[in-house]
């Protein structure tokens, strides 16, 4: 009888000291609150929403910023197309009047007619005058913060104070050559011309210019043919009035144009500059891979 092999299982173990003795885990500290530091830190950004370099105060007081210019102007500028087509309505309430005076002449009107064309004539005159004042107000205000804005970029302020200006507007007879002035020195300074260079106005400035001063002549004649009494005189008030209105509408219109263009210039980036990009047609490229096999998991 043979013997048999023995079976030996070897179980290999490491050393004592291979590996290091695990550390127990540190308790975790308690919350002390945020971080505190001696001094303010000279790191990181300031806390402040971006603002144009014109609006940071100065030992003089505050500058009026573009921002304030833009806004004031984008509010201006609607309430003068309001007033604009406020006068419209003026103007077309008129002319309905004066086809009416030509009908009576043929016979008696009807009551309600009448009655419907003073109550036109009168509810668009006071909306008329109040969005025009609106306006007026709002464009002056406009005009404050655009000069102060103008003289911060150009460098150099303006040839006459506030209170000048506003005098020029207002006072009859200097409101037909003021304005057109102080137009013409904000473009100046708003296009960052030398000081010492006479301002020399753009066709837009020129055109309001020459609008606005034969508007306000031709409301002047108006209001003075009021006074005339007769028939006659009566109708002609009725187109006049009508004349007036339309030209106090191209007035208020252009106004607002030449604020929005004003303020364009106040712009470190003129908006002309502008453009927005946008993907029309795609020529000569390759087509897309597509995957033949929807990946597991993807949405169906």
């Amino acid at each position: 009888m043979g013997l048999q092999p023995m079976r030996v299982d070897w179980v290999a173990s490491p050393p004592p000291g291979a590996y290091p003795r695990r550390q127990p885990a540190p308790p975790p500290r308690p919350y002390g609150g945020p971080p505190s530091y001696p001094v303010p830190p000279r790191w990181g950004f300031p806390l402040l929403a971006w603002r144009w370099p014109t609006s940071v105060a100065t030992a003089a007081g505050p500058v009026d910023s573009v921002d304030q210019v833009q806004r004031l102007a984008r509010t201006a500028s609607h309430v003068l197309v309001l007033a604009g087509v406020a006068a419209l309505w003026a103007a077309g309430s008129e002319v309905w009047r004066y086809a009416l005076l030509l009908l009576s002449r043929h016979g008696a009107l009807a009551a309600e007619t009448v009655d419907v064309s003073d109550a036109m004539v009168g509810a668009s005159s006071v909306v008329a005058v109040a969005a025009a004042v609106a306006g007026l107000v709002l464009t002056l205000l406009w005009l404050r913060r655009a000069r102060n804005a103008a003289a911060s970029a150009a460098g150099y302020g303006p040839s006459r104070s506030d209170g000048e200006v506003l005098a020029g507007v207002l006072v009859p007879g200097l409101n037909l050559v003021v304005p057109g002035s102080v137009a013409a020195e904000l473009e100046h300074a708003a296009l960052r011309l030398p000081a010492d260079a006479r301002p020399r106005p753009s066709r837009l400035v020129r055109w309001w210019w020459g609008l606005w001063a034969g508007a306000a002549l031709f409301a002047a004649g108006t209001f003075a043919w009021s006074f005339r009494s007769g028939v006659e005189a009566l109708a002609d008030g009725v187109l006049l009035h009508a004349i007036t209105d339309l030209l106090a509408a191209a007035v208020a219109v252009l106004t607002a144009v030449l604020v929005r263009r004003i303020t364009g210039l106040l712009l470190p980036v003129p908006t002309n500059a502008l453009r927005r990009m946008r993907v029309v047609d795609v020529k000569d490229a390759p087509e897309p891979l597509l995957r033949s096999v929807r990946a597991s998991g993807s949405p169906r």
